[in-house]
């Protein structure tokens, strides 16, 4: 698979892809039904380019290998996602160790799995321009077009959150602690649940 990211083919990695594809669409719809705001508008966006890049390469069985080397990228989503998870049971942010050390890790997997990633596929792209359809390639250079700024913006704000906007938090403030999709979350499920 590695010699070969546009022609190779293993069952795994098609079920792989097809798994994620799956996560993808759930969470595009679960997101489009209950979190409407423009956060949630960002990320559904986000989801409908992997769909769409992912499904190419579940439809066509081409190109499983660079939508392997994309997944990299998720990586740091466990940390994303450990932070949302600490915040959301209160884990004082600014002054826990385990807060510290997931942010570090988060910050460390960004650059190795985030930035070295998509712009390896970046360049991977335009060294291999003429062995991919214009239909594809157009979709990837889009594609990454798109999430690459995305992530940095992700970035900046975990950054602005955890180490620029320093305010001192009770610990218990729950609502002062959460970013304001996971408070209006919180609000949903407190109002499902009366």
């Amino acid at each position: 698979m590695r010699e070969d990211l546009i022609s190779k083919y293993s069952t795994s990695s098609h079920v792989l892809c097809s798994i994620t594809t799956g996560y993808f669409v759930y969470d595009f719809i679960d997101m489009a039904l209950n979190h409407r705001k423009r956060s949630s508008y960002e990320l559904m966006l986000h989801h409908l380019i992997v769909i769409t890049c992912f499904g190419l390469c579940i439809n066509t069985r081409y190109y499983l290998g660079y939508g392997l080397v994309a997944l990299l990228v998720e990586v740091n989503s466990v940390f994303l996602h450990t932070r949302q998870l600490m915040l959301v049971q209160g884990i004082p942010a600014k002054d826990h160790f385990l807060y510290h050390i997931n942010t570090l890790l988060y910050l460390v997997t960004f650059v190795v799995f985030r930035i070295l990633t998509l712009g390896w596929m970046t360049q991977w792209l335009l060294f291999n321009r003429e062995e991919l359809t214009t239909e594809t390639f157009s979709l990837g250079i889009i594609a990454l077009a798109i999430i690459i700024p995305m992530s940095a913006v992700l970035l900046l704000r975990v950054i602005i959150k955890d180490y620029v906007a320093r305010p001192r938090v009770r610990c218990g403030d729950i609502n002062q602690l959460l970013s304001e999709e996971t408070t209006e979350y919180c609000d949903s499920l407190a109002n499902k649940t009366d």
